[in-house]
């Protein structure tokens, strides 16, 4: 990662910014909602893949700041939504999707199973992502 970093640095404008943006790996909630209810029915469980891939991404840009190719400028930790019609297309696309990164438990498939078959007729499955966003500026 840290010559990915080096070619941006080299390819990038006297001052340009570079946008570090992407998800992280903090077991993202799992929720139903409709338009007058939230529940939140589990959380997913992190895979070392997920937890190794933030840890080398912090660790490559830190060291690009240490080598002073850029400076920090500015950071925004931000909520982004996927969302599903049913339990079942969520479940699919965890499987086909990420399953080397995140996985379900058995107990918030079924909470989120009960919490969706419960709910108001509009009733949507959706996980809550924490996507960091970070602006550098290369010196």
């Amino acid at each position: 990662m840290v010559h990915a970093l080096d070619e941006i640095r080299r390819v990038l404008i006297p001052n340009g910014i570079l946008i570090d943006m992407r998800p992280l790996a903090e077991r993202w909630q799992v929720e139903v909602v409709s338009a007058n209810e939230f529940k939140e029915t589990g959380r997913v469980n992190d895979l070392p893949e997920q937890v190794n891939g933030d840890t080398a991404a912090n660790k490559a840009i830190k060291e690009s700041e240490e080598r002073v190719w850029f400076r920090h400028d500015k950071e925004e930790l931000f909520p982004f939504f996927y969302s599903w019609d049913t339990p079942s297309e969520m479940e699919e696309f965890f499987e086909d999707d990420w399953a080397d990164f995140v996985e379900l438990s058995e107990e918030t498939k079924q909470a989120t199973r009960s919490a969706w078959a419960l709910g108001n007729a509009d009733s949507r499955v959706r996980v809550r992502m924490k996507v960091l966003m970070t602006r550098w500026k290369k010196l």
